[in-house]
C-alpha cells in the first residue's frame, strides 16, 4: 500500500478545501462554493481508489539514516507532488509549497484510526480575540512580550484523546458529628454525638476524556474542558484540513490511570455530597471499584499558541467549540515592583498621620 494523501479540491473549480469551524461546512475561498462534509465524502468516494494508486512516493534517493528517520514521516502532496517530511506524529497538514490543505492519509489508517470527531467551532478570528481578551487588564504582563508574541500564528490542532466509558461501584464508611453548645452560668457547655454513616451506590460514567498527545501539558487539556459531546462525529478527514492533528502517542492502557483517578474523585465526591445534617463529616472507609467498559479514540478541537520569550516557553490552549482558554504568562519584575511602591507610599502617609497626628 503506498503512502498516500487526500486532497479536497472544490468540485466547481478544482481549488483546494477547507472546514469552515463556524458553519460546519467545507468551503472553496476561490469560487465561494460551500458544500456538505458528506456530500463531498460521496463525491469522492469514487475517486479515492485512483488516488491511492495516482499519489505514490517518489524514487528513492540518499537515504535517511536509522537514527534521523526513527521519528520521520514522508508523504506526497497529490497537488503540486512535493515531498512532505513530517513529525511522526502529524496526522494533517498543509504544504508549504502550494499552500493546499493536504491530508497524510497513511498516519490516520488501521489501529491509528480515530473513531470519532469534534468539529472546529471556533474559528481562527475568534481564537485571537479570546487570546487578546485574555491579555487586557494583566496588569504585570510584559509590554515587550504581548507586542512580540505573534498571536496571528495560532493554530488550530485536533488533539488525540481516549474517552472512557465505566461504571463504578463505591461504598463508604464516614463519622457524622453533631455539636450542641449553650451557657451554665459563666460556663459555655458544647455536647457532640457521634454517629455511624453509611454510604453505598454506583455511577455511570460516559466518554471521561485524557488525551493522548505527550507532547501537550495534561494540567492544559484537563484545564479547558468540557467538550460538548452533542456535536461528537463518527471520524472522517474532510474535517482535518485548514488544521493540524496530531496521532496518540500515549496508548489507552498508559492513560487508564489518569482517567481512573478522575473517576474515582467524581465518586468520592458524590457520596460524600449525600451527608448532611451534621456539623462535620469524617472518613473512616472508602472503597471505589471502576469498571472500564470501552476506551474510544477520538480528535478533539483545540486552539495552540506556543511562545518562546526570554528563554522560557510560554502555552496557551483553547477549547476549539467552547472558547474556554488557559495560559502561561510572564511577570515584569519592574512593574510589581512600581505597583507594590504605588500602594505602599498612601499606606505609609495614613499610618504617619495616625501616629502623628
Amino acid at each position: 500500500m503506498p503512502n498516500e494523501t487526500t486532497n479536497y479540491q472544490c468540485p466547481a473549480c478544482t481549488g483546494p478545501l477547507r472546514f469552515d469551524s463556524a458553519t460546519g461546512k467545507l468551503v472553496c475561498d476561490y469560487c465561494g462554493s460551500t458544500y456538505e462534509v458528506k456530500e463531498v465524502e460521496a463525491l469522492y468516494a469514487d475517486k479515492q481508489k485512483a488516488s491511492d494508486t495516482a499519489a505514490r512516493q517518489r524514487p528513492q534517493g540518499p537515504v535517511w539514516g536509522e537514527e534521523e528517520a526513527a521519528g520521520l514521516t514522508s508523504r506526497t502532496c497529490s497537488s503540486c507532488g512535493a515531498e512532505l517530511v513530517c513529525d511522526g506524529t502529524t496526522a494533517a497538514t498543509t504544504c508549504p509549497y502550494c499552500g493546499n490543505p493536504t491530508v497524510l492519509g497513511g498516519q490516520l489508517s488501521g489501529k491509528l484510526k480515530p473513531e470519532y470527531i469534534i468539529p472546529f467551532k471556533l474559528d481562527r478570528k475568534a481564537a485571537v480575540q479570546n487570546l487578546n481578551k485574555y491579555y487586557k487588564g494583566k496588569k504585570f504582563l510584559p509590554k515587550a512580550f504581548k507586542e512580540q508574541n505573534h498571536v496571528e500564528e495560532i493554530q488550530g490542532v485536533y488533539v488525540p484523546f481516549w474517552l472512557y466509558d465505566a461504571t463504578a461501584d463505591a461504598r463508604g464508611a464516614y463519622e457524622g458529628e453533631v455539636t450542641e453548645s449553650h451557657r451554665e452560668g459563666d460556663y459555655i457547655v458544647t455536647n457532640t454525638q457521634h454517629y455511624n454513616v453509611a454510604r453505598a451506590g454506583e455511577a455511570d460514567f460516559i466518554k471521561v476524556p485524557v488525551d493522548g498527545s505527550s507532547k501537550m501539558p495534561d494540567a492544559h487539556m484537563d484545564a479547558i474542558e468540557p467538550f460538548d459531546y452533542s456535536a461528537i462525529q463518527p471520524f472522517s478527514t474532510a474535517y482535518l484540513p485548514g488544521f493540524l492533528a496530531d496521532r496518540y502517542d500515549e496508548d489507552e492502557e498508559k492513560c487508564l490511570p489518569r482517567a481512573t483517578r478522575r473517576m474515582e474523585n467524581t465518586t468520592r465526591a458524590a457520596l460524600r455530597e449525600t451527608i448532611d445534617g451534621y456539623s462535620e463529616v469524617h472518613t473512616k472507609a472508602e472503597n471505589i471499584n471502576i469498571d472500564i467498559r470501552k476506551a474510544h479514540y477520538a480528535l478533539l478541537p483545540v486552539w495552540m499558541l506556543h511562545t518562546r520569550w526570554n528563554d522560557k516557553d510560554f502555552l496557551f490552549a483553547m477549547n476549539g467549540q467552547t472558547g474556554k482558554l488557559i495560559g502561561d504568562l510572564p511577570v515584569d519584575p519592574k512593574r510589581v515592583a512600581a505597583w507594590f511602591a504605588g500602594i505602599s507610599l498612601p499606606l505609609m502617609v495614613i499610618l504617619a498621620l495616625f501616629l502623628y497626628g
